[in-house]
């Protein structure tokens, strides 16, 4: 199936005009949070698609009290049958970066200078930050002021699947069978998924979610959390010797113990590493929240003995020391389920060639409410939604990644009804 040129021009001024108002709305979750979702605000995106998928002639609607927003697109006149599928993306951002009152700014026909931002002077973006930006030269770039993130990650996954349902709706020559769309809360916490409707997905999904245009992802980490909490003793300073057991500082020289070589900023491809997320306290407690990541188990399981030991050795070396630790696992790689079911994969890889993209095929450093989903018998890779140095204030997405990747959608429904 081609395209017509006057249905790509729609998705891309659909998309982005889209991909505008969306990022201005707050979503920011919260990583201390114990509910779904963490943040009220997340409800205010929801309830704004709520409207603009009733004007799409979607179906059985649901916003839930967990903010998850449910809708069913029907199929096509004579494919009523056919294999359906879902597309998610999230309403969240990372609270790694202020997302409130974020301000987009188009860079025009990018010229390959170098972009400064209007909120920070002292901040700029180059090929230096971003090599693909080299690519981009001729494109408009969507930015951030600079005081914050942009969000497209993921609001840029919600435009393009909100434009593809507008596609859909315009261009009625657009064959595709049953459709479910659902943009849930809260997969930065990696809570949201905890509160999934199942029964409203169908076994073949789809997320729409991060990376450059082309990508697609199968693969990615194997994931424990391990939460901390080190209690000590206080004692006046002045009286302090060989009675106080300060938490805070034995914490310090655990934690410097992790290997160096083994943290975010010195790996890469397919190396895991110990992330110290979340560290405070005093003489009397300190509670730490450290990441464990790896691409396969027995790599992660190298870690949590490692840190276990270093408890041991801890307790033992300053006496009256209680150390406790609760090791949480996350999600699991999803390729060992998604390979099994080898055309969902392939689908996906026709779909970005017939936009004229080359799939780039990489593991995902991190993780994806489709790795959860996966596990769940839910099979859900990933495909791109185009944004770059995402939770950052360089973030920044080219106006193309938002037409293509919806063309990537328009793509896939049609090529499901042969399969």
């Amino acid at each position: 199936m081609e395209l017509s040129r006057e249905i790509q021009e729609f998705l891309l001024k659909d998309a982005v005009e889209r991909f505008l108002r969306y990022v201005k709305v707050w979503t920011t979750s919260d990583e201390s949070g114990d509910t779904v979702p963490t943040t009220e605000n997340q409800f205010d995106l929801g309830k704004i698609l709520v409207g603009e998928l009733k004007a799409l002639n979607l179906e059985n609607i649901v916003h839930d009290e967990y903010g998850f927003l449910y809708a069913y697109l029907p199929p096509s006149k004579g494919f009523e049958k056919k294999t359906p599928i879902g597309l998610l993306a999230h309403l969240d951002t990372s609270e790694a970066v202020s997302g409130k009152d974020v301000k987009p700014v188009i860079h025009q026909n990018y010229d390959g200078s170098v972009i400064k931002f209007a909120q920070d002077k002292g901040l700029t973006l180059h090929f230096d930050d971003s090599p693909l930006l080299e690519e981009y030269i001729g494109l408009d770039i969507i930015t951030s002021e600079g005081d914050t993130l942009l969000g497209a990650d993921d609001k840029a996954g919600i435009a393009e699947i909100m434009a593809a349902c507008a596609a859909w709706h315009k261009y009625p020559e657009l064959d595709h069978g049953p459709i479910f769309v659902c943009f849930s809360p809260d997969e930065e916490t990696g809570l949201g998924m905890t509160k999934v409707d199942e029964k409203r997905l169908p076994k073949i999904c789809y997320t729409v979610d991060g990376g450059e245009m082309g990508q697609l992802e199968y693969e990615c980490f194997d994931a424990w959390r391990a939460t901390f909490t080190f209690k000590g003793l206080n004692v006046h300073p002045g009286i302090a010797k060989n009675k106080m057991i300060n938490a805070i500082e034995i914490a310090s020289r655990f934690f410097s113990e992790l290997p160096e070589a083994e943290s975010p900023q010195h790996t890469e491809e397919r190396e895991g590493f110990y992330h110290l997320l979340k560290f405070q306290g005093i003489p009397e407690e300190a509670t730490a929240k450290v990441l464990i990541r790896d691409f396969e188990e027995k790599g992660n399981q190298r870690r949590i003995e490692y840190i276990k030991k270093l408890k041991d050795a801890y307790e033992v070396r300053y006496p009256g020391l209680e150390i406790e630790i609760d090791f949480l696992h996350q999600y699991q790689n999803m390729v060992k389920f998604l390979e099994k079911k080898q055309i969902i994969i392939d689908t996906a890889k026709q779909a970005i060639e017939e936009t004229g993209l080359e799939p780039i095929i990489n593991p995902i450093r991190g993780g994806t409410d489709g790795s959860k989903l996966s596990a769940r018998g839910i099979l859900t890779p990933n495909i791109f939604s185009g944004g770059m140095l995402i939770h950052s204030r360089k973030e920044h997405i080219p106006t193309l990644a938002l037409q293509k990747a919806s063309e990537v959608i328009i793509h896939l429904a049609h090529l499901w009804i042969d399969n």
